[in-house]
């Protein structure tokens, strides 16, 4: 079966053929110069520039898979969460297309799609497993049974990883998008330079809140300069970047000894900072726990894994209706 796969959930306008489950070409084009100006994501420019983009990107993976629009057997597209303005622009496209070549469609959880990006790789997990999603509006835990059975253990409560990391960076005065140079500026600092506080919660609980982190690291900075000390940008961003990981870790690791798993898998665009994925290999390593992450290029939004997604949802639950909405709240678990 030949997939063709869209991702507009966000601010990446992305677009891949499957041949099953083997990738024939992904294509993704970024908005970051676009927002860094702004120091976020701005829904309105967001949803325009999809607009221009989508078309272009959709074409160039048909030309990379040397395909044309008529081999295609199925349609996978985001359908939610995200920001409706984005998700609008990719499912009404793929509900004309869709609808005009006689193309089944099928609507994907952007969730589901960052659960099963490890199985784009050679190396993949078996079954069940758990599966952390860290990303710029997401920090969440799942029990994957199958491919399209997934049960939501725990998730954020306020700011996801992502939204702390880039909340931090503004603060500090680095570009956006900011996690990348949090992470940059941490590999010269020391971790327990400053001892930021970590959110466990109830006792148990798999849920997260870094909004008492990032207030945390706020009233440190500011603390500083009206101490008019030199502010220790490294060590700052190493400290902060060191809570975040901890705590993830730390639930993460719990839900599988709750759950009885000996399987983790790590996905979504936070998934790609080194210190995450060095510490949970490790962590997973002295727990005798099998430990799963894809590439960077996997782990942030891509048209691969919604492909991919769409491939098992369809072959479980059939086709999309052309009826339905986007959402944008994820309806996983």
């Amino acid at each position: 079966m030949l997939i063709l796969g869209i991702e507009t959930s966000c601010d990446d306008t992305a677009a891949a053929i499957l041949d099953n489950d083997r990738i024939l070409s992904n294509v993704l084009s970024s908005q970051d110069t676009i927002h860094t100006k702004f120091g976020g994501v701005v829904p309105e420019l967001a949803s325009r520039s999809h607009l221009q983009s989508i078309y272009p990107v959709i074409k160039e993976s048909l030309v990379r898979a040397k395909l044309c629009l008529v081999d295609i057997d199925l349609i996978s597209v985001t359908q939610g969460p995200g920001l409706m303005g984005s998700l609008l622009v990719g499912f009404s496209f793929a509900k004309a297309i869709s609808q005009v070549s006689n193309i089944p469609l099928v609507g994907v959880d952007h969730m589901a799609g960052h659960i099963l990006s490890i199985f784009l790789e050679d190396h993949k997990p078996s079954f069940p497993f758990i599966a952390l999603v860290v990303s710029g509006g997401t920090s969440s835990i799942y029990l994957a049974e199958n491919f399209t059975t997934f049960s939501l253990l725990g998730r954020t409560r306020d700011d996801a990883a992502g939204e702390a990391f880039d909340k931090v960076a503004k603060l500090l005065h680095l570009p956006y998008p900011g996690g990348p140079h949090v992470s940059r500026e941490a590999l010269t600092g020391n971790p327990e330079a400053v001892k930021f506080p970590r959110a466990w919660l109830e006792a148990e609980s798999l849920d997260f809140s870094f909004s008492g982190l990032k207030t945390s690291v706020m009233n440190h900075y500011n603390q500083q300069n009206r101490q008019e000390r030199d502010l220790q940008l490294q060590d700052i961003c190493a400290s902060f970047q060191e809570a975040v990981v901890d705590v993830l870790i730390g639930k993460t690791i719990l839900a599988a000894e709750k759950h009885g798993v000996n399987t983790i898998v790590l996905g979504g665009g936070v998934s790609s900072n080194q210190r995450l994925r060095e510490e949970l290999e490790q962590r997973c390593r002295e727990k005798e726990i099998a430990f799963f992450v894809p590439r960077p290029e996997y782990c942030t939004d891509n048209g691969a894994m919604i492909a991919l997604a769409g491939y098992y949802k369809f072959g479980k639950s059939g086709k999309t209706s052309l009826h339905d909405d986007v959402y944008s709240r994820s309806q996983l678990g």
